[in-house]
């Protein structure tokens, strides 16, 4: 089969296009024909960075979408067949995406219906888990997201034209809260209206605190944030009293000063969400309430979603790593059938 690993750390230059033999799903796994390889800034930043002890070769990528064609021992027979999306191949396994058929346990092959096609498969994984969390966090326990579950919440979303942002928007929209984003150009503006924001304030030529605070006069209750460090001052003047500022992103050197006083005198909560890591009864319902989301339509991507497609063949990976690496707004795929 069609492979792209790398065996070192380094750039996209590490990435090389081989023949493998095609794999046997084990006890608990399924083997997915994969389509469609989505790629998210993880897969760039891990790639720079050494494999790990006694793995000698990586296939990149945590998310993608495709048909189970194998499972192994202790796996319902009946799954064969199934198109599903991919969540977290290759987090702590040499298994990633970026193949024609890759492993996965039978868990991170979710049931993808019908009428949702296999791009936005492979755009769920890390973006929707992430934002997922973000919006559900200040809940005691998993953290359930529904239709009408924010309804009278007021959410903001930093960077609504990233991945992340775009999932957050249009998952805070479904469950019935009022959404307001920040962007740094016109042509985001356009992709965050298209998402759902209700409101989209363009932070290089507005007074970002005055128009949030004009659209939510007591504040807002969560933030979805992708810059915390350089946002600090806007998200503490906007917060609500007992709003959680959900942070899930951040540059290599960025720090995090909060000023105590105004944080406690506002019962003001920081949470940190990294994807991999969240409790697994979290990471369950997430699951449960993004299938949910998928089902209802409500999950969508494209350029009429706010979410555009940057789409590259498997033997040119390396070209998609430098495309996402330099910034590029939406979201980069691998077409692998």
């Amino acid at each position: 089969m069609k492979s792209v690993i790398r065996t070192a750390p380094g750039g996209p230059e590490v990435l090389r296009f081989v023949e493998r033999p095609l794999p046997e799903p084990g006890p608990g796994e399924v083997r997915v024909r994969v389509h469609v390889s989505g790629l998210n800034p993880t897969d760039w930043r891990s790639r720079r960075r050494a494999l790990p002890p006694g793995v000698h070769e990586q296939v990149p990528h945590q998310d993608g979408a495709g048909v189970i064609d194998a499972v192994g021992p202790q796996v319902d027979p009946a799954r064969v067949g199934q198109r599903v999306w991919i969540w977290e191949a290759a987090w702590q396994r040499p298994w990633g995406t970026a193949q024609e058929y890759t492993l996965v346990p039978d868990a991170h092959a979710v049931a993808l219906p019908d009428h949702a096609p296999f791009e936005l498969g492979a755009a769920l994984g890390i973006p929707a888990l992430t934002a997922h969390r973000a919006l559900t966090v200040h809940e005691s326990g998993p953290g359930r997201l529904a239709s009408g579950a924010l309804h009278g919440t007021t959410v903001l979303v930093a960077g609504g034209a990233g991945a992340v942002g775009n999932a957050a928007v249009q998952l805070a929209r479904w469950a019935g809260a009022r959404v307001i984003t920040t962007v740094s150009s016109p042509a985001k503006a356009a992709l965050a209206h298209a998402a759902g924001a209700h409101r989209v304030v363009d932070y290089r030529t507005q007074d970002a605190a005055t128009e949030i605070l004009s659209f939510a006069p007591s504040g807002v209750d969560i933030v979805v944030e992708v810059a915390p460090g350089a946002n600090t001052a806007l998200d503490l003047a906007v917060a609500a009293q007992g709003a959680v500022i959900a942070y899930y992103s951040g540059g290599e050197t960025e720090e995090l000063s909060v000023p105590v006083l105004s944080s406690l005198s506002a019962n003001l909560r920081w949470q940190s969400v990294f994807v991999y890591t969240v409790p697994p009864a979290a990471k369950q319902q997430a699951l449960t309430d993004v299938t949910a989301a998928v089902d209802a339509g409500a999950l969508r991507v494209g350029e009429d979603a706010g979410l555009p497609l940057h789409r590259f063949p498997l033997e040119r990976t390396a070209d998609a790593h430098t495309t996402l690496e330099q910034g590029v707004t939406g979201k980069v795929l691998l077409d692998i059938v």
